[in-house]
Parts: structure tokens; C-alpha cells; sequence
């Protein structure tokens, strides 16, 4: 007789006793129904389940003799702590961005006590409690730590007791190898769109523009699907610096003296081109309009506007010092004017944080939950390790090992940009204002 399909999943003997949850990185919608979703299936099938609490800020510097608190660094999750959590805003268990792979970035650095030091922290912390198996939850450099993870538990001497990991993947961003969509990705495209709409509306009230910021360190998914969501009239990110709108600068590192060659933005490219939008647009009758850029564009900035700024621990830097808004919006008054010789102002508006922690909707509680029950199932089901959840099609389940998503030398990944020719970056030329790029010569 077949099985029911109305029965419950089959139970599968597993050697796990106890599982940890961890969450690194921004907070993105439905991180609540990724960790519920899990949790429950483990607990479901008599697994206790841990919550490490704000990512690895505690297991980084965890020392034999000062033992974790529960409550404090860690909480045991229950059935009760997970009532109607799924649809919850935040993140249950917290996050943080410490880093105890920072000091690895080759596999020979695992051979160094002290370059690993912190990863050994983290293997005797999570010991120390009695973990058998540990759920990474984060975006790229999170991944990245979870590969070092394994890495270091593969060079432990034989016969040690090891803790499998699996990662699941997160980023409002969505820039991630190995799947199609990141949970979050779309309440926070629908969110951010809201706001967009409602700037269009006061821009077309009082006949001016707004110059927006998204989020979207790396790549232009936040940024296009914004644009695209929330009618503005053009998009640019990191992967429309091309051709003419990309050089090469000489600079002098202040800290060595060396001289260095970096590709940057060609910014009086870019200003003219978003200029060309508002003059094209008031020929059409519209002396109004919205202008998104993603804050990845402060990494090409010409040098003399990154003098100084500081980077975080995964080399990034500090895009909050730069103000790129208020920077791409003086600039493109000052070009309207000279081009026009009429005075315009430009609003500068910075749009993300806003969306990190909304209430998720339907389809991102959906893919977050499919995303946590597949980590059970990859641990227990199939008990795999050093593999990333992902999905595909109608959220059908797959494993995408860590070494297919990490460069086995450099140990870093590779960020997913949107293909200049694919349709989803065609879609937004197609939707926002044409120009006659031809104006631009000269």
C-alpha cells in the first residue's frame, strides 16, 4: 500500500543529539521563518536545537574554563518559543558580523595556530555544549566562514569528533551563486518599491527629482528590482559601469607611498548620462522623476573620494561615510546646470535599512521555510556536510556543495552580477525613459 499523502515525514535514525542555529550578517525579512522552519523540523524528530545568539560574537572568543551562558550567548529552542514565529519581524536568536575566519584567505593559513585560532574557538565552543551539527544562516561572507569552518575540522587529527555544517543562504541582495532568489529579497524589492512610488508621487506634485540610494553592496538586484517595481525612470549599478562609463586612475596609497592602477567609475560619464534622462524626459513634458542607484557604486568611486574611509572586517568599506546620494545628487545639479543653464534641485533620499527587518510576505516565508526544513533534511535526511541549501523550480530542494560555490585557492566567492545581456536587466532599459545615448558625444 502506498503512504498517505497525508502522513507525516519519515522519521530517520540520525547520530545527531543536538543541532546549532546561527544567523550572520544583515537581517533580512523572513530570517524568522528560515529558523523556525528548521527548529521545528529537528525538534519534530527529537533533535534539540541551540540558538546561538548574535552570529559568532560569543564562539569567537570562547576560552576552556569560561564557559558559554545560557541566555546569554546561547537558548535552548522549544516548541513554545516557536508559537507563530514564521511571519515574525526580526531574527529570534540576533545576528552580528564578527568574523573568525578573517585571518584566513588560503588554505595554508590553517596550518597557523593563530590565523585559525578563532575557528578553533568556535569548534570547542560549540563542543563545549555538546553541538553535533551546526546550521549557518547568511549572506556570501558567512558562507565563506562555514567553508573555513569545514576546512579546519578536516584537518583535525584523526578520530576527532566532528560537527557538520550546512549553509543556508540570505541576502536582501540577492547577489548569491547557487540559487535563483535569496529569502527576503522580494519583501524587500516590494517595501523599498512602496517608498520609491510615494517619492514619485511628491516628485510629480512639485515638478522635481529624486535622487535614491538602494541597497546592493555588490551587485544591482536590490537596485533593478526597485526600479523596475517602482516606476522610477532610470537604474544604474555596478554592472552598467562599462565601456564609457569606466576608466583607470593612478593613485598614491598614503600608508605606503606606492603608487597603484585601479579601474573606476567614469563619474562625469555617469552624471551626464543621468542629466540626459531628466532633459530627455522634459522634452516629453515630465520636468519630474526618480533616479535609483545602488550604494555598490562608493566601491568605484575615483580614489579622492575614498581617501580615509575605513573597511570592515570582510574588507568592505564603510559606505555610511561616503554619502554617495548626497554626493551623485550635488553633482548631477551642478551638470544640469552647466548643460541647461537653469537651476535644478535634486533630492537626495538613502532607501535599505528600512526593508531589513519588514514584515515578510507570502513568498518569502515560503522559500525561508523550505530553506530551514532543508537543512534538516541535508543533515539528517541525506546527512551530507559542507553543503548550501538551495532551491529550484516550484522550491523543489538541492545541496550545492561548499566547493562549488568558493574558490579553492582564495577561499572567497564569487558574487553573482546581473547579466548585462539577460532579460532581467533588458527588462529595465525596456521600462524606464529611452535617450538617445548619441547625445552624449562630444
Amino acid at each position: 500500500m502506498s503512504k498517505s499523502s497525508l502522513a507525516r515525514p519519515t522519521k530517520h535514525e540520525s547520530p545527531l543529539k543536538r543541532v546549532a542555529i546561527l544567523f550572520a550578517g544583515g537581517p533580512a525579512p523572513a530570517a524568522n521563518a528560515v529558523i523556525s522552519a528548521a527548529a521545528v523540523s529537528f525538534l519534530r524528530n527529537d533533535i534539540e536545537v541551540v540558538g546561538v545568539k548574535h552570529g559568532y560574537s560569543s564562539l569567537i572568543d570562547y576560552q576552556e574554563g569560561t564557559p558559554l551562558v545560557e541566555g546569554a550567548d546561547y537558548v535552548m529552542i522549544d516548541h513554545q518559543m516557536l508559537s507563530r514565529t514564521r511571519n515574525r519581524q526580526g531574527i529570534m536568536i540576533g545576528t552580528a558580523r564578527a568574523n573568525p575566519g578573517k585571518l584566513v584567505s588560503h588554505p595554508s593559513h590553517l596550518e597557523d595556530p593563530e590565523r585559525s585560532r578563532p575557528l578553533k574557538n568556535v569548534y570547542e565552543g560549540l563542543r563545549s555544549i555538546g553541538v553535533d551539527a551546526l546550521i549557518s544562516i547568511g549572506g556570501d561572507d558567512t558562507l565563506k566562514t562555514a567553508n573555513k569552518f569545514k576546512m579546519y575540522q578536516d584537518r583535525l587529527p584523526e578520530g576527532s569528533k566532528k560537527i557538520p555544517v550546512v549553509h543556508l543562504p540570505k541576502t536582501i541582495d540577492n547577489d548569491y551563486r547557487g540559487i535563483d532568489f535569496t529569502f527576503g529579497y522580494f519583501t524587500a524589492v516590494d517595501f523599498l518599491a512602496k517608498e520609491v512610488r510615494n517619492l514619485l508621487a511628491d516628485a510629480e506634485a512639485n515638478n522635481n527629482y529624486f535622487l535614491v540610494e538602494s541597497m546592493g553592496r555588490s551587485a544591482g538586484w536590490l537596485a533593478y528590482g526597485v526600479a523596475i517595481a517602482g516606476e522610477a525612470s532610470l537604474v544604474i549599478s555596478v554592472e552598467d559601469i562599462a565601456g564609457k562609463y569606466r576608466t583607470t586612475e593612478e593613485f598614491t596609497d598614503p600608508s605606503t607611498g606606492e603608487t597603484h592602477t585601479r579601474e573606476v567609475m567614469n563619474l562625469e560619464e555617469v552624471i551626464r548620462r543621468i542629466v540626459l534622462t531628466m532633459t530627455t524626459r522634459e522634452r516629453e513634458g515630465k520636468g519630474y522623476g526618480i533616479v535609483v542607484i545602488a550604494e555598490g557604486l562608493a566601491e568605484l568611486l575615483p580614489y579622492a573620494h575614498l581617501e580615509g574611509v575605513p573597511r570592515d572586517d570582510h574588507g568592505h568599506i564603510k559606505i555610511s561615510d561616503i554619502s554617495l546620494y548626497t554626493l551623485f545628487a550635488k553633482l548631477i545639479e551642478k551638470a544640469y546646470e552647466k548643460q541647461t543653464g537653469k537651476k535644478r534641485q535634486v533630492k537626495p533620499v538613502q532607501l535599505g535599512y528600512e526593508a531589513r527587518c519588514t514584515q515578510p510576505h507570502a513568498f518569502d516565508v515560503m522559500l525561508g521555510s523550505q530553506l530551514g526544513v532543508g537543512a534538516y533534511r541535508a543533515l539528517v535526511e541525506n546527512k551530507l556536510n559542507g553543503v548550501m541549501v538551495s532551491v529550484e523550480g516550484q522550491l523543489q530542494l538541492l545541496y550545492v556543495p561548499f566547493e562549488d560555490l568558493v574558490d579553492p585557492e582564495t577561499l572567497v566567492t564569487v558574487v553573482r552580477y546581473i547579466d548585462q545581456e539577460s532579460d532581467f536587466h533588458k527588462l529595465t532599459r525596456f521600462l524606464e525613459t529611452y535617450v538617445n545615448e548619441e547625445d552624449l558625444v562630444g
